[in-house]
C-alpha cells in the first residue's frame, strides 16, 4: 500500500490500487454516508461493511465521522463514534466492544520517518480496548493501544502505548491522573 524510497514531492507515497479505492470511498461518504440521517447507523454499518470494514452490532457510527480506508476499520459490538471524529487509519485499526470516541478525537495512523531523506511515510496500527473512552478532541497517535476500560480526557495527547487498564489519562503527553470502576458487560 505505501511506496517505499520513492520522492514524496514529484511522486505518490500510495499504489494507484490503493488511491483508487479510497477515490470510490470518498465519493461513497460524500454522497451516500455523510447525507444520511443520524438515525440511520444500520445504514452507514452495511456502506462501511461493503468497504471491507468488520462492524459488530449496535455500532454508532455517526455521519460526520471521516474514515480514511474503511478495509482496514474493525469496530466491536455496542460502540460508539460522534460526529467530527477523524480516523486516518493508513493501517488497522481496531475498536473493540462497548467502546466510545467523543466528537473531535483524531486517531492517526501515520506519520513521517523525519530522518529520512524521503520523509518516508510510514502507518502503524492503533488498537482501541474494550470500554474505553476517547473523549473530545483527543489525539491518539500511530502504533498505540488503548487497554481495556482506560479513558483519554478531552484534548489530551497519546503518543505511546498506555500500560494500565481502567486509568484515567490527561495531559500532553497524557499520563495517568485517576482510576475508573471497573464495569464488564
Amino acid at each position: 500500500m505505501i511506496i517505499e524510497g520513492n520522492d514524496p514531492t514529484v511522486e505518490p507515497s500510495f499504489t494507484l490500487s490503493n488511491r483508487l479505492a479510497r477515490q470510490l470511498w470518498n465519493w461513497v461518504w460524500l454522497f451516500l454516508f455523510r447525507p444520511s440521517p443520524r438515525p440511520m447507523h444500520a445504514w452507514r454499518a452495511f456502506l462501511l461493511r461493503a468497504f471491507g470494514a468488520s462492524v459488530g452490532t449496535d455500532v454508532h457510527v455517526y455521519p460526520a465521522v471521516r474514515i480514511w480506508a474503511p478495509w482496514h476499520l474493525e469496530i466491536g459490538n455496542n460502540v460508539g463514534i460522534a460526529d467530527g471524529v477523524t480516523l486516518y487509519n493508513m493501517n488497522r485499526l481496531r475498536i473493540g466492544d462497548y467502546a466510545v470516541i467523543s466528537q473531535g478525537a483524531h486517531l492517526c495512523g501515520g506519520s513521517h520517518d523525519y530522518n529520512a531523506a524521503n520523509f518516508q511515510l510510514i502507518a502503524e496500527p492503533i488498537t482501541v480496548e474494550n470500554h474505553a473512552w476517547i473523549c473530545a478532541e483527543a489525539f491518539i497517535s500511530h502504533g498505540v493501544t488503548l487497554p481495556a476500560g482506560a479513558v483519554v480526557a478531552a484534548r489530551s495527547v497519546v503518543n505511546k502505548t498506555l500500560q494500565a487498564s481502567w486509568t484515567v489519562y490527561a495531559g500532553v503527553p497524557a499520563r495517568p491522573i485517576g482510576k475508573r470502576t471497573q464495569h464488564e458487560h
